[in-house]
This record gives C-alpha cells, sequence and structure tokens, in this order.
C-alpha cells in the first residue's frame, strides 16, 4: 500500500521538523538511509527526506514485499502466512465483537484480500482497497471481484461503512492528516475504526534500534506510538476506545531484524527477544504492534 486519493482542495498542515531519532537503512529494497524526525506536536516520527509520491511504487518492487504474495519460499514466508493465518481469526472475532446489526466492511491495504476472504465466509459484505495490481488480482479471485484500486474511494458515499480497517497500513500512507479525515469521512456516526501499526516504543524496537524490522523505511513514512495514535485522532474528533496487542508481531519482527544483522543462529536470539518484549510489555504495555479500536468522540 502506498498511495490513497486526498480529496481535492486539501491543505497540509506544515510541522517543523525538529531532531533525528534514529538513522535507519532500507534493508529490503534500495540500501538507502533515512532519517526519523520527531514530530513534537503529535509524537510520531517521520521517515526524511519522504519520496515523491509517484517514486514510492519503486521501493515496493521487490518479490520479497510479502504482503503482495501467497508466496511460502522460505522460513521468513511461511513464518508470516503461520502467524497470519493464526491472526485471521483473531482479527474476526474483534471484528465480530461490534454490536451492529449490519456487517459492512472495508479493509483498505488489504494485499493479497487474506482477512476479507475469512469476513465474507463469515457473512459479512465486504469491500477493499489495494493499489498493487498483482495483490488485487489475487485477492479478486477470492473476494468475487470487491477489491479495487485507490481510485474507487473516490466512488464511495460518505457514511458508508460499520467497519474500516487498516492492518499496517497507516504507516504507508502519504498525507497522513488527510488520510485520516478521509477515514472518518467514510465511517457511519456509529461505525468503528481499527487501525495496526507498529509501536517504536516498544522492546524490540529499542533493542534492535536502527535494525528493527518494523522501521521498514522508506515504505514505512511515519512511525507510531500510542500517545502519537491518541494526538493524531484527536484532530478529526475520533477517540481511542481500545487499544489491543499483537502478541505475535513481536516474535516475527524480531526473525527479520535478526537478518539483517546477518545473525548466524537467527531463531533463537529472535524468539528471546520476541518473548523478552512481549513479557515487558505486559507491565508497560508498550508492545511491538497494538491494534487501535478508534470511535467517533460524541462529547
Amino acid at each position: 500500500m502506498y498511495l490513497i486519493t486526498v480529496p481535492r482542495g486539501t491543505k497540509h498542515k506544515i510541522v517543523q521538523k525538529q531532531q533525528t531519532y534514529i538513522k535507519v537503512k532500507d534493508h529490503s529494497v534500495s540500501g538507502e538511509e533515512f532519517q526519523l524526525i520527531v514530530n513534537n506536536e503529535y509524537g510520531y516520527l517521520e521517515t526524511t527526506p519522504q519520496p515523491l509520491v509517484e517514486k514510492l511504487p519503486e521501493y515496493y518492487k521487490s518479490e520479497n514485499y510479502i504482503s503482495h504474495t501467497n508466496a511460502k519460499r522460505n522460513l521468513f514466508e511461511k513464518t508470516y502466512h503461520v502467524i497470519r493465518n493464526m491472526a485471521l481469526k483473531r482479527k474476526l472475532k474483534l471484528i465480530n465483537s461490534f454490536s451492529s446489526e449490519e456487517k459492512n466492511l472495508l479493509d483498505i491495504g488489504c494485499g493479497t484480500g487474506a482477512f476479507l476472504k475469512t469476513a465474507k465466509d463469515d457473512g459479512w459484505e465486504v469491500f477493499g482497497i489495494e493499489p498493487n495490481e498483482k495483490a488485487r488480482d489475487i485477492a479478486n479471485k477470492s473476494c468475487e471481484g470487491s477489491v479495487f484500486n485507490i481510485e474507487k474511494l473516490e466512488v464511495f458515499k460518505a457514511q458508508s461503512f460499520d467497519v474500516i480497517t487498516l492492518w499496517h497500513v497507516l504507516e504507508h500512507l502519504p498525507n497522513l492528516h488527510a488520510q485520516v479525515l478521509i477515514l472518518k469521512t467514510l465511517l457511519k456516526p456509529n461505525g468503528t475504526l481499527v487501525i495496526a501499526v507498529p509501536n517504536y516504543k516498544s522492546y524490540d524496537a529499542k533493542y534492535y534500534k536502527n535494525f528493527w524490522a518494523a522501521y521498514d523505511v522508506p515504505r514505512h513514512l511515519w512511525h507510531f506510538s500510542r500517545e502519537s495514535i491518541l494526538r493524531l485522532f484527536k484532530t478529526v474528533e475520533m477517540k481511542v476506545v481500545n487499544t489491543l496487542p499483537m502478541v505475535f508481531d513481536a516474535f516475527y519482527v524480531s526473525l527479520l531484524s535478526e537478518k539483517y544483522k546477518n545473525s548466524l543462529l537467527k531463531i533463537i536470539p529472535a524468539f528471546f527477544i520476541g518473548w523478552l518484549s512481549n513479557s515487558k510489555a505486559k507491565r508497560s504495555g508498550e508492545f511491538s504492534s497494538l491494534i487501535y479500536v478508534i470511535k467517533n468522540d460524541k462529547d
């Protein structure tokens, strides 16, 4: 996922750049180095320099970009799909817990459509947005043509969806504040927005530092903490009503981080750091990735 249409005439707030938090290399595609700059107003980190929107697709041109393929060629891909299959049931249970007579779902950045297919099989009316043509074609084979390119967002009517989900997608989107406004506009007044993003204040992020795989620059344009999500959605009068851990992410991200470090025994240290990160997060709440359940603020 690298682009969502921005409403015509939308103006973006210009925030003065602050201090460098860390410098990180693109380990997946380009080998280029980027700075992560602290945004003091909202608390997130900004990848700098950010590629031009028209250049972003170049950074996704890799057979190793796993959300755009169903391949299981190696340990990392097999691990990803095992974790994904376990997570799908939990995601379905979560959206089924929202009290609504209708079951209408929009999944933005749906990749190859695994979550949409799971929800569809459970009786949800599903729609997906996926700009990557290869992934979109795979998704439409199982979702009966309900996955579209980004232009479809201009066709959807305001307040169309009971549930909108972005599973590790928000961090990819340029024009962040405009994207948040789009999400609010498409959501029904009593609807629920579900956002899952990495947490740069987790223990595994602090341990791996510039090797932390969830920085994934420059595909990840923004890097969030719990406080930054609260501040960001407050700007459109929405509030976080629940925060849930994604415990498997600590293990998978640690495994990939060990790969970037060229560790000889990747599985053993990755498992230990993943376990340690989750253990510490039980007290601090700073899990490797977090799911935010967000509603319109009616107070």
